[in-house]
């Protein structure tokens, strides 16, 4: 019996990482193509895991990685055009079932350099305003003290 294992993704400046989660994989194998990637594996149950994504954009086959655990096999897709975010991992505009955005390590880094920049004007502002002072205070009774 042949079947879709649950995927989770999440997208990075350099590379799109998927997370197939079955547990206890054999025969494991992954192929990455340019604009596709093929997954299939038997799980513990003796299933046949099977996914077929069609990719967004293009990726660096040759760059790209997988890697086994026990508890599922993770792929590095690295993006032909770096530094460009991914709205959805497939190219089609439907979500299936059983593919989910992995919110554990999802970070919106599109706008992060802005948000950094606007970051150090608010820490500059903040200095500004603590070593802005207005003039030191007269010392005058000081005077008196000496007498």
């Amino acid at each position: 019996m042949r079947q879709p294992a649950k995927t989770l993704w999440y997208d990075r400046p350099k590379y799109v990482f998927l997370e197939f989660c079955v547990e206890d994989s054999k025969d494991v194998t992954v192929e990455i193509e340019k604009e596709k990637l093929i997954f299939r594996c038997m799980n513990a149950d003796g299933d046949e895991m099977y996914n077929e994504i069609k990719l967004y954009e293009s990726v660096h086959p040759k760059d790209s990685r997988e890697k086994r655990s026990d508890r599922s096999i993770t792929c590095f897709l690295r993006k032909l055009r770096e530094k460009r975010a991914w709205p959805r991992l497939t190219k089609e505009n439907q979500k299936p079932a059983w593919l989910f955005v992995d919110f554990d390590n999802w970070r919106d880094w599109e706008g992060e350099e802005e948000g950094e920049m606007a970051q150090v004007a608010h820490y500059a502002d903040m200095i500004q305003k603590v070593s802005d002072r207005g003039p030191p205070p007269a010392m005058d009774d000081l005077d008196e003290l000496d007498d």
